[in-house]
């Protein structure tokens, strides 16, 4: 069974990775900097060094494998965020529509069933209308707000500072990228699957950011107040930190066109994953705040 895995290191990537190993499979990951793999990693899987953004590289690595797990690695500070994701897929596609590729998982988001004005999101619903258009077998993964994007401001959070352009009342999923990391494994070692399949990754529950400042307040151990900002001063605060326009669009799009967005793949057994952000505020956040 050839499976290759992009972005091995990252918080889904690196899940999907021990599972795989843990399953017996050896796959073949895709990454800039083998060393961070860890060495215990390193010698169980085949290592193929490059970037993504090469397209050849691409060509090459995922050549005649069974199955490919796709996270789009472009930055949202890229110049060109839904243009650069775009081309980085194209030798992914190009490789699924002449059938050197036999699956496809793609690491999607909520947001990409609107097909258009979710800011950096388009570039995923792209990227899945490009894979569909091949005809190979593809799962396109709906994934929540994941509990990691937390980690982006641990100076706020230390201050007890939770600050958000959402709505703080608007209910919305939240999941862990470990959970996301498990649903992934679990699909591309199961050969039950064929053609073109949504699924949407929900964690737990459903949760207002009034509701998540509490549950952090009691996971941290310390108040945790929230600090509603408008699109506008996020473009303002993304200006001043020198993002060109483009950036600055595709981060603040990705709120505003979420703005009352009822997913379409409904809560169910599927999509409902079991972390709860309390537990992993407790076990992940707590320890990085208290060093």
């Amino acid at each position: 069974m050839s499976i290759v895995v992009t972005t091995p290191t990252g918080h889904v990537g690196s899940r999907v990775v021990r599972l795989l190993l843990q399953a017996g499979v050896r796959p073949r990951v895709l990454v800039r900097d083998p060393a961070r793999l860890g060495e215990a990693t390193r010698k169980r899987v085949d290592v193929h060094q490059g970037d993504l953004t090469d397209a050849g590289f691409v060509r090459d690595a995922v050549s005649e494998a069974r199955s490919v797990f796709w996270v789009d690695p472009t930055p949202h500070s890229a110049a060109d965020p839904v243009g650069t994701s775009l081309r980085t897929a194209a030798p992914l596609v190009e490789a699924a529509g002449k059938g050197d590729v036999g699956r496809v998982v793609l690491l999607s988001s909520i947001g990409a069933e609107k097909r258009h004005g979710v800011g950096h999101i388009d570039a995923l619903a792209g990227i899945e209308e490009q894979l569909d258009a091949t005809g190979v077998d593809v799962l396109h993964l709906r994934c929540a707000y994941f509990f990691t994007n937390l980690l982006l401001d641990l100076e706020g959070l230390s201050k007890g500072v939770l600050t958000t352009a959402f709505d703080p009342g608007f209910r919305m999923p939240w999941v862990d990228p470990r959970d996301i990391g498990d649903v992934v494994a679990a699909r591309l070692l199961s050969e039950a699957w064929r053609g073109r399949v949504v699924q949407a990754v929900h964690g737990p529950e459903d949760l207002t950011f009034d509701q998540v400042a509490r549950i952090l307040s009691e996971a941290l151990g310390h108040p945790v107040r929230l600090n509603p900002v408008s699109e506008d001063a996020v473009r303002d605060a993304l200006r001043a930190a020198g993002m060109p326009p483009s950036a600055v669009e595709g981060i603040v799009g990705m709120t505003a066109g979420s703005r009352g967005l009822v997913p379409e793949q409904p809560r169910d057994l599927l999509t409902t994953t079991p972390t709860s952000l309390s537990g992993w505020a407790h076990a992940r956040l707590r320890p990085l705040l208290g060093r």
